[in-house]
């Protein structure tokens, strides 16, 4: 897998079922397969399974992200911050889809005020659909997995985001040159 890797993607974010956020309390920026660039091609070339990287959220004009061209104050998320991510990209298999998708959390740093947020404690933003995702997936946290219930599926997202956390600390070459990618890549 990690031959691969990182695999860089710039695209727009869309709707997606809204499962993240209303199921699970993990809201996620759901990649468009439309208007994607891919560093190792089309979206269907995407290798399915859990991910770990780093991703900033642009709009229009490369600033801040903004929705209905209104600041989202409450729920503010800077264009140039780049946040670490645990990505899913597959079928969900808990939920049997049909289409592929990518799907980040994007994780605020532990003192930021969104970080715990959610329902099931993890970071909420607001909406940012229509603005630019630019997304390095750095590393294979583990499969695509089906669970039983969604306790068990929030539980182990719990977990891959606690890794994606750790790893992303990491000091190292690759790290530093993806965030550096993610910071510095203009639409």
């Amino acid at each position: 897998m990690n031959h691969q890797l990182p695999i860089r993607i710039v695209s727009k974010v869309v709707r997606g079922y809204g499962r993240g956020s209303k199921d699970l309390g993990i809201p996620t920026a759901n990649v468009s397969r439309d208007n994607l660039t891919c560093s190792i091609g089309s979206f269907d070339e995407l290798p399915t399974g859990i991910y770990w990287g780093y991703a900033r959220i642009i709009s229009g004009d490369g600033d801040s992200s903004e929705k209905n061209g209104k600041e989202n104050s409450n729920n503010k998320i800077s264009g140039g911050e780049v946040y670490t991510a645990a990505v899913s990209i597959g079928y969900n298999p808990t939920y049997n889809n049909k289409e592929k998708t990518v799907e980040p959390h994007l994780i605020a740093e532990s003192k930021h005020p969104q970080r715990h947020a959610s329902s099931t404690g993890e970071t909420m933003f607001g909406d940012f659909y229509d603005t630019t995702i630019v997304l390095s997936v750095v590393g294979y946290l583990r499969p695509e997995l089906p669970f039983e219930g969604l306790e068990k599926l929030t539980l182990a997202i719990k977990k891959d985001i606690q890794d994606a956390c750790t790893l992303a600390k990491e000091e190292n070459a690759t790290n530093k040159e993806e965030r550096d990618w993610v910071l510095l890549h203009q639409q």
